[in-house]
């Protein structure tokens, strides 16, 4: 019997199988601002037959099994999943984002001639930083400090008189605004495929915008699918 069904949402199947997410990211499909769609759906978008991507979970699912538990932030408290997520991602992204500027500027600037990709390369990842540092001082000093004190016996629309739905749905949308900034990424450098002619500055850039397009996918999953369905969860049993 299968364990997948293409009813199921691809947020909720990483959710249960952190370790699928390899599976989604080979094959291009949104786990993380698209967790909310199901399979099918997914799969339809991507023009994929669902019965083959339903075949790599299983056969994934099955080679997880025989291995360590993979990391499982489903089972981790709101508190301790906030303060991974700052002290993982958050700090990841923050080292990351100066390197891959100054990168990005100096592959521009050397190379734009013979590739004029490179300068909306350039510009959409200067976008794309400028929110996410935004996003991120939002997250640690209003919405995560929320989700702790809910946790701990105050916040939602108790003691400290604020609900977390609204900021909530703010760090959703951003979420898909980083999404596309990523989608386009991805679009204008082939998947990070360096030309021929790419030097080593230019290789390591790309390779760093994959890094940081994985990690993010994660990030966002974790935040989407996992802590913000628990702490809304939370949130409506104690009122």
């Amino acid at each position: 019997m299968n364990r997948f069904e293409i009813s199921q949402t691809v947020g909720d199947i990483v959710t249960r199988e952190p370790g699928l997410s390899r599976v989604f990211e080979s094959l291009g499909i949104d786990y993380c601002c698209g967790g909310k769609m199901a399979l099918g759906d997914a799969c339809q978008r991507r023009s994929l037959d669902p019965q083959v991507v339903l075949s790599k979970l299983e056969d994934e699912s099955n080679r997880s099994a025989a291995m360590p538990p993979p990391f499982d932030p489903a089972a981790m408290s709101l508190t301790t999943l906030a303060d991974h997520i700052e002290r993982t991602h958050h700090v990841f992204v923050k080292t990351e984002i100066p390197r891959l500027r100054e990168m990005a500027a100096k592959v521009a600037s050397v190379h734009g001639d013979r590739d004029a990709r490179l300068a909306t390369v350039r510009d959409t990842f200067d976008g794309l930083a400028a929110e996410m540092t935004s996003h991120m001082m939002k997250e640690e000093r209003i919405l995560f400090p929320l989700i702790r004190q809910l946790e701990g016996g105050a916040g939602g629309d108790g003691s400290c008189g604020h609900s977390i739905s609204a900021p909530i749905r703010q760090m959703e949308s951003e979420h898909e605004q980083a999404g596309e900034a990523l989608s386009a990424l991805n679009g204008l450098t082939g998947g990070y495929t360096p030309p021929e002619w790419a030097c080593n500055t230019y290789r390591a850039f790309l390779d760093g915008l994959q890094h940081f397009e994985r990690d993010l996918h994660e990030h966002i999953h974790k935040e989407n699918n996992v802590l913000f369905p628990r702490a809304l969860s939370r949130e409506a049993l104690r009122n």
